[in-house]
């Protein structure tokens, strides 16, 4: 029986629009915003939680056989424009003809805050803020304009959130800009909700917070019924490690797999190694399937009041026993951020798909703004591989931290949690993808990087301080 374009047509309408009453039920989010949160994604068409990226496969299939290791690494506290705002590549600061930076934000009494240089790779120990409050007032309804005037406590002077308009460059960060000079980065990667590390780290391995909008919580308490990517690791023996020090918070040890300590905590006391074993386990080509790095938080996140040079050298120490590994033609690497740490980014959040029904949990006196319906702040993203794309390449398509779970998910074939890893973009488009099939590698080994700044005179700032932060002169008179 032949059916007419016009009722298959019809029937087509029909499954759609059943779809989206189906989110709408499940997550009370609008047709309007769901419709708006794909096209930022590119898509067109919604999949649900619980399916799998290669329906007609089994669950745990490789589908990707050429890269048999994945290494993850995800520093802290910078945006894409704090970190990679000068590099020349992607979406960065807005420079002249003469290469001055144009950028800036006022102050509540209308004074101006211009781009600058961090004096030094030090930071300030008080700010900028990225709690849920602040990110807010940044985002500022899509101006991203209230970056420096964001200041949530009446003890601050408001000055220091002038801080927010400094960027680093490649004399302070040598290794991080030859490494993204290298390879191929993002400029439309997002954290996955404006707020803090917790709720963003909870993203990155269950693509939901359960609610959680800030750092305060118990994370020995937190539990997602969905389960986390280190569950469907293990229920499908693909073998993983949690490679990180066992040093860094008050309440537990401070790895990621802890925050969803009640699904994670015995799989990651299994699964543990220190984080200086995984120089070791590369060079020896002893790697599993899936290596999760977690850096020494007090010292190597780069979180502010940090000296970023320790982190970049954690970073250099990863890539250079990555490369030098016998695993190494079949290994990919990513690095990214969990959030933007409070610094200024020019590029709005666009809307998001919110993962399930849970709303965001407010401090009293707090708003829920958008709730979980719209991105972080953008933040960097590298990625390394022999098989990564040439030629500078510069990925635009938007992504957040559920896209790593993506990744993870088409390479063996898993579920998806929720609303948010189901339909994010993974990674792939920062590889030759036919490169890979023929095993032919783009990068045979790894390219000559510069070395670390983690120099005497760089480390110096960590006993003299950060030095003034606005520089002076980057302030200007109110615009008429």
């Amino acid at each position: 029986m032949r059916i007419s374009w016009r009722i298959a047509f019809a029937i087509l309408n029909i499954l759609e629009a059943a779809v989206a009453r189906r989110f709408y039920v499940t997550t009370g989010q609008s047709d309007e915003s769901v419709a708006a949160a794909l096209s930022a994604l590119g898509r067109d068409t919604l999949r649900q939680p619980g399916t799998l990226p290669f329906p007609d496969l089994p669950a745990g299939t490789d589908t990707l056989p050429g890269i048999e290791h994945i290494v993850f690494l995800e520093l802290e506290n910078h945006s894409f424009d704090n970190i990679f705002g000068m590099l020349g590549r992607g979406d960065g600061l807005t420079r002249d003809s003469y290469g001055k930076v144009l950028n800036s934000n006022a102050y509540a009494n209308g004074s101006i805050q211009h781009a600058f240089p961090m004096p030094n790779t030090c930071q300030l120990p008080q700010r900028p803020s990225q709690e849920w409050l602040a990110s807010h007032n940044a985002y500022d309804n899509g101006t991203n304009a209230g970056f420096v005037r964001t200041q949530i406590s009446p003890t601050i002077p408001e000055s220091v959130g002038g801080v927010a308009m400094g960027y680093f460059t490649s004399d302070h960060l040598p290794f991080t800009y030859s490494l993204a000079e290298e390879f191929p980065i993002g400029d439309r990667f997002f954290c996955s909700v404006m707020s803090q590390t917790w709720p963003n780290r909870r993203y990155l391995i269950a693509a939901t917070s359960r609610g959680l909008t800030d750092d305060n919580s118990n994370l020995t308490a937190g539990y997602t019924p969905t389960g986390t990517i280190f569950n469907e690791l293990d229920k499908h023996n693909i073998s993983w490690t949690n490679y990180a020090p066992d040093c860094c918070w008050t309440t537990i040890s401070g790895n990621t797999p802890d925050f969803y300590g009640a699904n994670d905590y015995d799989t990651e006391v299994r699964n543990h190694k220190d984080i200086n074993q995984f120089m070791i386990d590369a060079l020896e080509g002893n790697l599993p399937a899936f290596s999760f790095l977690d850096p020494n938080y007090n010292n190597q996140s780069q979180e502010n009041p940090q000296n970023v040079v320790i982190g970049e050298a954690l970073l250099a120490s990863v890539v250079d026993a990555i490369g030098k590994s016998p695993l190494w033609h079949k290994t990919l690497f990513i690095l990214n951020y969990d959030e933007h740490g409070g610094y200024y980014d020019h590029v709005p959040p666009p809307p998001a798909l919110m993962p399930d029904d849970i709303p965001p949990t407010v401090l009293p006196g707090e708003y829920q703004y958008d709730g979980f319906a719209r991105f972080g702040f953008r933040v960097p993203v590298v990625v390394v591989s022999p098989y990564a794309k040439p030629g500078k390449y510069v990925s635009h398509v938007v992504y957040d931290h559920t896209s790593v779970l993506a990744t993870l998910q088409r390479k063996w074939n898993l579920p998806a949690f929720t609303y948010r890893d189901a339909n994010a973009n993974d990674m792939l488009d920062f590889l030759d993808l036919e490169a890979l099939e023929r095993q032919k590698p783009t990068f045979g080994t790894m390219p000559p990087l510069a070395a670390p700044g983690n120099t005497t005179e760089a480390l110096a700032c960590s006993v003299t301080g950060p030095g003034v932060i606005p520089p002076p002169g980057t302030v200007s008179s109110p615009r008429a």
